[in-house]
């Protein structure tokens, strides 16, 4: 099996590849090759289709991750892995960097080649076989930029090159009416990686994710 072929599979449930290696025989995933995914273009459309974003229930993009990823798995003949649900929890960070397509930003957060500062995992595919996997070279985003503006977009310097995140501040701002941009637009720092541009994401999908990372 292609990667091509996985690709399209995942594409037509509003899915994409974000990454794909071999990993270690002590892994984690215990798999011969893994397969990142997350949001494809169209995601958010396909997402606001199904009964499960419209049932008004919580963790709707996770529960949907996991109602649509086993049956993409099952159809490849590959077991389904998510970044939540745990513990255990799988690495996706580290899985991430391994990939090739994502590396740590300034600010210390993950960024993607494809989907810079926005980059979201939904699940993996974990094979059994090996696949055959193309040689690519993928370009980290932060070395051909010149101004990296997330390192001065948030207004608190919450996410900086100086610091770990300071979630407490972040709460603390998105809290007031100053902050409130970044509650129903995103996080002004993801919103200003270039790279971020190639997520295509919409503020409402951003505006969802703030809702669930503030409890809201």
């Amino acid at each position: 099996m292609r990667l091509k072929q996985i690709r399209a599979a995942a594409l037509d449930n509003g899915l994409d590849v974000y990454g794909a290696f071999h990993p270690d025989t002590d892994d984690f995933s215990q798999a011969a090759s893994l397969v990142l995914l997350g949001p494809a273009a169209d995601f958010w459309s396909v997402f606001t289709a199904s009964d499960i974003y419209n049932d008004d229930q919580p963790d709707p993009v996770d529960r949907w991750s996991a109602d649509v990823i086993p049956r993409i798995a099952q159809s490849l003949g590959a077991r389904p892995i998510f970044p939540f649900g745990g513990p255990p929890y799988a690495p996706f960070l580290s899985w991430a960097k391994t990939s090739g397509r994502a590396w740590d930003a300034p600010v210390g957060m993950l960024v993607h080649d494809l989907t810079g500062l926005m980059v979201s995992y939904r699940g993996a595919l974990a094979f059994d076989t090996k696949l055959t996997l193309p040689e690519q070279t993928f370009q980290n985003p932060c070395e051909t930029c010149t101004t990296k503006p997330c390192l001065t977009a948030c207004p608190v310097g919450a996410l900086s090159s100086e610091r770990s995140y300071d979630v407490p501040a972040c709460y603390d701002y998105i809290d007031t009416d100053a902050g409130n941009t970044c509650l129903t637009q995103g996080c002004l720092v993801r919103r200003a990686c270039p790279a971020s541009t190639g997520a295509g994401r919409l503020t409402e999908q951003s505006a969802l994710h703030m809702r669930a990372f503030r409890g809201k």
